[in-house]
């Protein structure tokens, strides 16, 4: 269905969908490896390029078609390509857009699988990387190498929710030479759209808030120009890190559902940051809704809304943060997030365990950090559970 001109809630429950010509209302799975040629002639065609049509699901299949061409609709990209992880689709677009000799800029408190991707990993074969605070635009400017192909943002930043101007980072990488990719996994395409402000690729981990409902590990990549579309993809089937269809189907289901998610979960998540900030408890609060946040003017200049992500950080320490991820009993402790349900987690020990000490601190991810996932469930629930969790630490 063309959805070009509809709304961003009509694209999400019809963006992407070809006609079944069993009129199926669902795009069905279609569980296959691989597709028939009615002659050698189309198979031919196909495999040259000059042919529509599928021929085997590592290149391409329905399924995944539909999600990628659904998401692509909604970040207003050229196309979509879905990996099997987010951390596939990390890696897609790094051996995608940089080469041997060429050198990343990256945000310093970046995800720590995808830091340790570009220090260590990519460093075996020849690419530099540097970390730095990619809100502050001139530590970017002076990160800038003759070699710099690629700019690396996510925004908000896991875990300390930082907002990186997305225009002023692509205006800076272009003049470069470089490519501007974003992350926008903590964001989702409800809240922000990177190549809508010149980024040039833009990822999500569906794991998160696309899918929706933490049963589903997948990854997808937009991209605003179709040479770019070209050499991501080419990327993606040759290293063989595709969606499965029945995973696309799954998140493609979860994504009708986006807006509504996010609209009951950023609700609560502002009340239930007013109300952590206000605690005598907290050091500090990292949201993007509240004023205090050093970002806030930028976050609502570039974002639809705040989201649901909350980070802070007790007085307390390591042991306050501890003791209260012991104590809740309605939050989830866990990675991940972006579900239906509230998780909770502390990323010295758990996301970010992998980074040094020293380069964590750097980032700002002290050990009593503590990062809070906003779920569905009643805000006067997931605050009492907060209450009851901090007075046992009062008490321990």
């Amino acid at each position: 269905m063309h959805t070009n001109h509809k709304g961003f809630q009509t694209k999400l429950v019809h963006a992407g969908a070809p006609k079944d010509p069993y009129g199926s209302v669902v795009t069905p799975i279609y569980q296959t490896s691989t597709f028939s040629f009615e002659n050698t002639q189309v198979g031919a065609d196909r495999f040259a390029g000059k042919a529509d049509g599928y021929i085997y699901t590592r290149i391409g299949n329905p399924t995944i078609r539909a999600l990628e061409d659904c998401v692509a609709a909604l970040e207003e990209g050229v196309g979509g390509i879905a990996t099997s992880s987010g951390m596939g689709a990390v890696c897609t677009v790094c051996l995608a857009l940089l080469d041997r000799d060429t050198h990343v800029v990256s945000t310093a408190s970046v995800y720590g699988p995808s830091r340790t991707l570009m220090e260590k990993h990519l460093g075996r074969f020849g690419v530099s990387s540097s970390f730095v605070d990619t809100s502050d635009l001139e530590a970017v400017r002076h990160a800038l190498r003759k070699n710099t192909r690629m700019i690396y943002v996510e925004t908000p930043s896991n875990p300390m929710m930082q907002i990186t101007d997305i225009r002023a980072m692509a205006d800076l990488a272009h003049a470069q030479g470089a490519l501007l990719v974003v992350d926008s996994t903590f964001a989702s395409p409800y809240l922000q759209k990177p190549l809508s402000m010149d980024a040039d690729v833009v990822l999500h981990s569906v794991t998160k808030f696309i899918n929706g409902h933490a049963d589903v590990v997948g990854g997808i990549l937009i991209a605003r120009d179709k040479a770019v579309y070209r050499r991501v993809r080419d990327v993606m089937v040759i290293t063989g890190c595709n969606m499965d269809p029945h995973q696309a189907f799954l998140v493609h289901r979860g994504l009708k559902t986006l807006a509504l998610r996010i609209e009951r979960a950023q609700e609560s998540a502002m009340k239930i940051a007013s109300w952590i900030e206000s605690r005598d408890e907290v050091a500090w609060v990292r949201y993007t809704g509240l004023s205090s946040h050093p970002q806030y003017e930028l976050a609502r200049r570039q974002m639809r809304g705040p989201g649901s992500m909350i980070s802070f950080e007790l007085k307390g320490g390591f042991e306050a943060g501890k003791t209260l991820m012991n104590k809740v009993r309605l939050a989830v402790l866990a990675v991940s997030l972006g579900g239906v349900e509230t998780l909770i987690e502390h990323p010295a020990s758990m996301t970010h365990a992998g980074l040094p000490a020293e380069e964590r601190l750097k980032a700002g991810i002290t050990d009593g950090l503590v990062r809070y996932s906003v779920g569905i469930e009643d805000p006067d629930d997931l605050l009492g559970d907060l209450e009851q969790a901090l007075a046992s630490d009062q008490a321990h």
